[in-house]
């Protein structure tokens, strides 16, 4: 099954829970603490547009890229009448027209890519594709995240649909496979069910490793923090990384 080809019609129900008011919060604050209060902003791995309208609604002018036809066609669907532009594209070969101010990519989007040289040809693209001194926002899963026991199976219920899911972590490759199982009614008795299931593969790095990343591909780090907005450290769990655009 095609990446997030099942998933999608569920994936918005599912994520309810994820804080993301607050992650774009903190990311208009750092934009806006750079200068970037309006303009052009992508969003690399926008997956339904959850963020991407956020931050259209706040006055951005948004691009979304996504290599999933079915979750672009979620974001589409309940774009209403925003002026968002969403293009399915391979966030590791992606093709703008121009510059943009700042590229953002939260969800773990970026754990996505488990070769670090992919990882090293995202960031020359971003560096390509950002206005002079751009921003580079970006959120990521860390050993730490990944190696949490509560993350080897659990279950969760929502509208009648079930979900199973269960993560096998290799510290050593620093590869983990999430396979996610759904069970969705098929009638109002729910006595018939039909059963999607996906597995997804992410890749886990240490802030070091990404700082090592942007730094072969040009770029000049930042800042990475943890939710608190703490430096992040070799126990954070969810890193949100900002680097900006050196020169081409």
């Amino acid at each position: 099954m095609r990446s997030y080809s099942g998933l999608a019609d569920f994936y918005d129900m599912f994520m309810e829970d994820i804080p993301y008011a607050a992650w774009c919060a903190r990311i208009r604050e750092i934009l806006r603490s750079r200068g970037i209060s309006d303009g052009l902003i992508l969003e690399l791995g926008c997956g339904t547009g959850t963020m991407t309208e956020m931050l259209s609604d706040a006055g951005y002018d948004m691009i979304g890229v996504d290599a999933s036809e079915d979750m672009l066609a979620e974001a589409m669907e309940k774009r209403e009448d925003r002026n968002i532009l969403y293009l399915e594209q391979d966030m590791r070969a992606f093709e703008l027209y121009g510059t943009v101010r700042a590229v953002i990519c939260v969800c773990d989007s970026i754990n996505y890519i488990t070769d670090r040289q992919d990882l090293i040809k995202v960031f020359r693209l971003v560096n390509n594709y950002l206005d002079p001194d751009g921003l580079f926002i970006f959120d990521f899963n860390t050993p730490a995240e990944y190696a949490r026991e509560e993350r080897i199976a659990y279950t969760d219920e929502c509208e009648g649909i079930y979900l199973i899911g269960r993560n096998a972590y290799a510290e050593e490759s620093g590869l983990n496979e999430h396979t996610v199982t759904f069970f969705v009614p098929e009638d109002d008795a729910g006595e018939l069910y039909s059963r999607f299931e996906e597995t997804h593969l992410q890749r886990a790095y240490s802030v070091e490793e990404m700082k090592d990343a942007l730094a072969e591909a040009g770029m000049v780090f930042i800042s990475a923090e943890d939710e608190q907005k703490r430096q992040a450290g070799d126990s954070t769990r969810r890193c949100l990384m900002t680097a900006k655009e050196r020169g081409k």
